[in-house]
């Protein structure tokens, strides 16, 4: 199934998903231009090696369908969306269909994503993350945790494991968990080590498929330091180059 030019031009840019027929549920959502929607399906789809890990979890779903005998289904969602609304469309939909095959969320979903009315009025009236932190900081999102108040929970999910360079993770003075633009937690970090179930025997899910990536043994930051980051609720990020768009990792200093 491939678009004709005449179709193609009328498109422009696109916002798709790609539909498991065997439940009826997105497994992806992506966007594009003239065929980019089949071309997933067709194996042929034009990526960096950063985008690895998606293509391999998409094949995946991909070949499960075929070898049932059925075929993906295509749906384009929105065409002819103007260059500067793509990403946001994109982003809308994406954050819109719970267990995606794509690994990186939607543009400014971290800092723009759903929120309930709760969350929101926290993140806009909650004081401001200070403008000049005079720490070496790395600043990871943590969009999973289910309690902000946790601060067991933050660390077990701050910790562990990210895809960064540990020459550089261990020149940090702190690494400070933020959850939709709001830094909640902050912690010293001891030890930097490789993401193997050797190393942290504790975490469950530590079978050391992400062995490349690393995760950190820590304590939580002196009180003068928690309340200086990340106070008694959380503290807002304004500034914009710290701000999660797309990547959970954002460094100050370090």
């Amino acid at each position: 199934m491939r678009f004709s030019e005449e179709v193609c031009l009328r498109l422009g840019n696109y916002v798709y998903r790609l539909i498991d027929p065997r439940n009826g549920e997105t497994f992806y959502v992506g966007k594009g231009r003239n065929n980019r929607v089949f071309d997933h399906a067709e194996g042929l789809p034009d990526i960096s090696e950063d985008d690895s890990q998606t293509l391999g979890s998409k094949l995946d779903h991909i070949r499960a369908i075929r070898n049932a005998g059925l075929q993906v289904l295509h749906v384009i969602h929105r065409h002819e969306i103007p260059d500067e609304a793509v990403f946001e469309v994109e982003a809308a939909l994406i954050d819109a269909f719970p267990g995606l095959t794509n690994v990186q969320g939607g543009h400014a979903s971290s800092d723009r994503g759903p929120m309930n009315h709760l969350e929101l009025i926290d993140k806009y009236s909650l004081p401001q993350f200070p403008l000049d932190p005079p720490h070496s900081l790395i600043l990871i999102n943590v969009n999973k945790l289910e309690d902000r108040f946790d601060k067991r929970a933050i660390y077990n999910l701050v910790r562990y494991c990210w895809r960064i360079s540990k020459p550089r993770a261990e020149k940090a003075d702190y690494v400070l968990a933020v959850v939709r633009g709001v830094v909640v937690g902050v912690f010293k970090p001891l030890k930097w080590m490789n993401a193997t179930s050797e190393n942290f025997p504790e975490i469950p899910y530590a079978d050391g498929s992400e062995a490349h990536r690393i995760g950190f043994v820590g304590v939580e930051a002196p009180s003068d330091v928690w309340d200086f980051y990340a106070g008694a609720r959380g503290k807002q990020i304004v500034q914009r180059e710290l701000r999660h768009v797309q990547y959970p990792i954002r460094y100050w200093n370090c």
